[in-house]
């Protein structure tokens, strides 16, 4: 699984199509997450990534330094579905996104990351599956930290 987390102020998604098109859900101070499920991802990256995340050190303590986490700080985390994330451009400039997985293999796998990182105690709000999106963010600092569970 690959991520991208970044340290927010607030983030939002709003819902561009679909029967819910207009819904909005927004997130506190914590994490925006962009999440991309690779096509050799299973149970045990979700839960290596999840638990990457909620351990995290990148807020400051009271001395400013990077020692806290998501957790520490009774942050949120907005996660979203993001497919290119495990684009190629080994063949040009057109992605390739055959190394992405499956919708019927990532949207369960999407699914269990957010509850696994749920059941670390914070609010965890996510995107639509394969749905059009708008994401907002405020960055804070900006931080933002690139992960795949291939490399930890």
């Amino acid at each position: 699984m690959k991520a991208v987390a970044t340290r927010v102020l607030s983030a939002s998604v709003t819902l561009r199509d679909g029967p819910r098109a207009g819904e909005r859900r927004a997130t506190g101070p914590g994490l925006l997450v962009l999440l991309g499920v690779g096509a050799g991802d299973d149970e045990a990256a979700a839960r290596k990534l999840a638990d990457k995340l909620l351990a995290l050190r990148i807020f400051a303590n009271d001395e400013g330094k990077f020692d806290r986490s998501v957790a520490d700080v009774k942050g949120e985390i907005l996660l979203i579905s993001q497919f290119t994330l495990c684009a190629s451009l080994k063949g040009g400039r057109r992605p390739d996104f055959t190394g992405a997985a499956r919708p019927e293999t990532a949207e369960p796998l999407y699914r269990r990351a957010a509850e696994l990182l749920a059941a670390g105690g914070l609010t965890v709000r996510t995107g639509e599956f394969g749905a059009s999106m708008a994401v907002e963010s405020v960055n804070d600092g900006p931080v933002t930290i690139v992960l795949d569970t291939e490399t930890f």
